[in-house]
């Protein structure tokens, strides 16, 4: 019995508490080039200062919550009717609907994200549809561009989003919405007081597994966005590989897990206090 208790906390200890800990041990520390690795271990915050002093890291954070934002709200406007479709379909359709929002992941996600290259490059269909539209210039093409990463991230998180949503509406009693509409409730009100309430857990739930990723992601605004898109994601690697500033390179992976543990620790705060009112 007490192996078993004990197996959760010895996993938490060799896979989070120890590398969160030897992570935090090298961004106290100061860069050494000529050193193998190249850290001098000490007691600095010199990194940490840097990140929140420097124009370019603070260009990163601010970039880095403003486009994980913006994707995570076109997300759950794009997610939410298509979770509201497949939770109103008939019970033999949802298991092919929901396969067709995973289906995706059966592909490499690296390979996704050179699909969307071709499709946003100077020739690609999406571009000269656009071209055609008039949003882009011609000459001109979306790849390299910021728009290109929303559209990225929008797309390899969308199933993010739909999947809780769908678990929140599936549960959800619509004879409540009937009842509503016998009192006469329009649609549009039923929605705003029932279904938007009791939906909120999911709502809430697709948008820290679409914001907490998108707010780290590397691979998207490096393959989709170039260089005119400075990412924290991408200044993480660009520190650690490409300049070989392991210090600075952890103090960005450290701020960055303090970031995105903060919104998940809400959440379960929100979620115990509802349990608790709950009869």
């Amino acid at each position: 019995m007490r192996t078993a208790i004990a197996l959760p906390f010895a996993w938490l200890i060799v896979f989070f508490l120890l590398p969160f800990a030897l992570v935090m041990t090298i961004a106290l520390g100061t860069n050494a080039p000529d050193a193998a690795p190249p850290v001098a271990l000490g007691l600095s915050l010199d990194n940490f200062k840097l990140l929140f002093t420097d124009d370019l890291y603070v260009a990163a954070w601010l970039n880095s919550l403003r486009i994980a934002a913006t994707s995570t709200m076109v997300t759950l406007l794009l997610g939410y009717p298509m979770a509201y479709a497949i939770a109103r379909a008939a019970p033999e359709r949802r298991p092919l609907l929901l396969t067709l929002v995973v289906l995706p992941f059966w592909t490499s996600f690296l390979i996704r994200v050179y699909a969307w290259m071709g499709l946003l490059a100077e020739n690609g269909i999406l571009n000269q549809f656009l071209r055609w539209t008039g949003l882009v210039p011609h000459p001109g093409t979306i790849l390299g561009t910021e728009w290109a990463v929303h559209i990225g991230i929008v797309y390899a998180y969308l199933p993010f989003m739909v999947l809780p949503l769908y678990a929140a509406l599936e549960k959800l009693d619509w004879g409540l919405l009937e009842a509503a509409a016998d009192l006469g409730a329009r649609p549009t009100v039923a929605f705003l007081t029932v279904t938007l309430p009791l939906s909120l857990p999911g709502i809430v739930a697709g948008c820290l597994l679409v914001f907490i990723p998108a707010v780290g992601e590397f691979v998207i605004p490096d393959l989709l966005g170039g260089t005119g898109t400075l990412m924290i994601g991408k200044v993480l690697w660009d520190e650690f590989f490409t300049n070989g500033d392991w210090p600075l390179a952890s103090a960005v992976a450290i701020c960055l897990l303090v970031l995105l543990v903060g919104p998940i620790a809400l959440f379960q705060r929100q979620q115990a206090r509802s349990l608790e009112r709950r009869p």
